[in-house]
């Protein structure tokens, strides 16, 4: 049986596992159309935002870590450069009606899941593990997806109902912005 639980130390080694499995620059063009994660974290990393209980994992029946999903405020993403552009676009958007603020919105992703186990509702699961820890905070979460990962934009927009909200380039690539309603419960 799957569980999902927000992540904690025990878990570094099988995040970093499988981040390595499905990070861009370790695929083939062909491996990449099913999938990947572009963002590489490091340990301190993934403890720093242990220490904020915002990572999330789903385990097998064997205890292997077979997802995890990052979530955060916009000063932990800050180190990397494609937050604080993105958040210097916030000023011009809006979402049901609210401006998207840094105090009323946080970072969700990446999100990753083993391919054995996509398609049959893991996504959901520890989507909804980390909504509902959230929520607590936030009434908004922001995102984004490189535009050529067509798998994450369908799971996301189609599965949890997210909304595009935004698109740009940044290093030369094009990225859709999407926002959710942390008031939507994703299990159906």
């Amino acid at each position: 049986m799957i569980k999902t639980r927000i992540g904690d130390k025990n878990d570094i080694e099988g995040i970093l596992a499988l981040q390595e499995k499905y990070l861009f620059r370790n695929l083939s063009e062909t491996e990449r159309k099913e999938g990947f994660v572009t963002t590489p974290f490091t340990i301190n990393q993934i403890e720093e935002i242990i220490k904020q209980n915002g990572i999330f994992v789903a385990q097998n029946e064997s205890d292997i870590i077979i997802s995890y999903a990052f979530a955060g405020s916009w000063k932990y993403f800050e180190q990397w450069e494609i937050f604080n552009f993105m958040v210097s676009r916030f000023p011009k958007l809006s979402f049901n009606g609210q401006k998207i603020t840094t105090e009323n919105s946080f970072q969700y992703g990446p999100v990753c899941i083993d391919k054995e186990y996509r398609g049959n509702g893991l996504l959901n699961l520890i989507f909804e593990e980390m909504r509902l820890e959230f929520l607590k905070k936030y009434p908004i979460s922001v995102t984004f997806i490189n535009k050529i990962n067509v798998i994450s934009e369908r799971a996301h927009t189609k599965k949890l109902g997210w909304e595009i909200i935004d698109e740009f380039e940044f290093n030369d690539k094009t990225y859709i912005g999407l926002a959710f309603n942390m008031k939507n419960s994703v299990l159906k």
